[in-house]
C-alpha cells in the first residue's frame, strides 16, 4: 500500500514541476506566448504541453486571448496576499549585514526620490574611523557611485538628474553631461560604479543595482568608506562582493534573470 503512495506520490510532484515549467515562461517582457512558444521554452512533449496549458486554462492559472495564453487573473489574484508585509530594508537587512562583515565597511541601502537618494538601510562599519552615514540621509544622485547606478540603469533618474542641475560638490564632481554619459556607460558595461571624492573629500564608495521582480531598479546597495582604506587599488577586491550583495538582493526581491535570459533565448517566433 505504502508503494502506491509513494508512486502517487513522486506523479503528483512531476506534475508539479510541469506546471512551474510552464508558469516560469512568462515574463514581463513575454506576457503573452503561443501553445508552441510554451512548448519550445519548456521542451515538455507538445502533447504533455497541450494538454497541461489546458488544465491550467480550466482552472484560472491561465488566461486565452485567441491563439496566445497569458497568467490567469485568478491567480494574480490569489498571490496578492503573499506580497502583504514585504519590505525592502527588511528583506535586505541580512544582506547589508553580511557585506559590511565581508568588507569591513558600512553597508547601505538607497532608493530614489526624484534627483536624489536616501538612505533607508543601513550595517555600519565596526571601524573606528568611518564615514558619517545615517538613515534617511539625502544627497544628490549625479555625485557618488549609488546615484550613478541610478542614472545608469534607470533613464528617468539620469533625466531628473540633469534637469535639476549638476552642482559641483567637489573637484571630482563631473558636472559635464556628455562626461557623465561616458561614466554612465560604464557602469552597465562593468555592473557596478566605484567614485571617490565627489560629494564628499576624503570619501569613496562602491554601488550596483538591485532589481525587483518585474526586472525594474528598485535601489542601490553599496558601501562606503574613508579614502585611507578605499582607494581605486582596492576597487578589484571590494567590487565583487558589492555586486554578489546586490544579486543577492534582488533574488531576495523576486528577480530573476536567470528566466529572463532563457525566455529571450528560447521563446522567439
Amino acid at each position: 500500500m505504502s508503494g502506491k503512495s509513494d508512486e502517487a506520490g513522486t506523479a503528483s510532484v512531476l506534475v508539479l514541476r510541469k506546471i512551474r515549467q510552464i508558469l516560469e515562461c512568462f515574463t514581463v517582457e513575454r506576457p503573452e506566448l503561443t501553445l508552441q512558444q510554451i512548448t519550445r521554452a519548456t521542451g515538455l512533449p507538445a502533447s504533455t504541453c497541450q494538454r497541461l496549458v489546458n488544465s491550467l486554462l480550466r482552472e484560472g492559472f491561465l488566461d486565452r486571448n485567441e491563439d496566445t495564453y497569458r497568467i490567469g487573473l485568478a491567480l494574480v489574484r490569489w498571490s496578492a496576499p503573499g506580497t502583504f508585509g514585504l519590505d525592502i530594508v527588511q528583506l535586505t537587512r541580512p544582506v547589508l549585514r553580511r557585506l559590511r562583515d565581508r568588507t569591513g565597511e558600512s553597508a547601505c541601502l538607497h532608493v530614489r526620490d526624484g534627483p536624489f537618494r536616501t538612505v533607508v538601510g543601513l550595517a555600519e562599519t565596526r571601524h573606528v574611523i568611518m564615514r558619517m552615514f545615517m538613515v534617511g540621509m539625502v544627497m544628490p544622485l549625479h555625485a557618488g557611485s549609488a546615484g550613478k547606478v541610478f542614472m545608469a540603469f534607470d533613464p528617468m533618474a539620469r533625466r531628473a538628474a540633469v534637469s535639476h542641475g549638476l552642482t559641483r560638490h567637489t573637484a571630482h564632481t563631473v558636472v559635464d553631461i556628455d562626461e557623465l554619459d561616458q561614466q554612465l556607460e560604464e557602469v552597465r558595461r562593468r555592473g557596478y560604479s566605484a567614485t571617490f571624492e565627489e560629494r564628499d573629500i576624503g570619501a569613496a564608495s562602491i554601488s550596483a543595482p538591485v532589481f525587483g521582480a518585474t526586472g525594474e531598479l528598485v535601489a542601490v546597495l553599496g558601501i562606503v568608506a574613508p579614502t585611507q582604506r578605499l582607494t581605486p587599488a582596492d576597487t578589484s577586491r571590494l567590487a565583487p562582493a558589492v555586486v554578489e550583495a546586490a544579486e543577492e538582493g534582488s533574488r531576495r526581491l523576486g528577480y530573476r534573470p536567470d528566466l529572463r535570459l532563457a525566455s529571450q533565448d528560447s521563446v522567439t517566433e
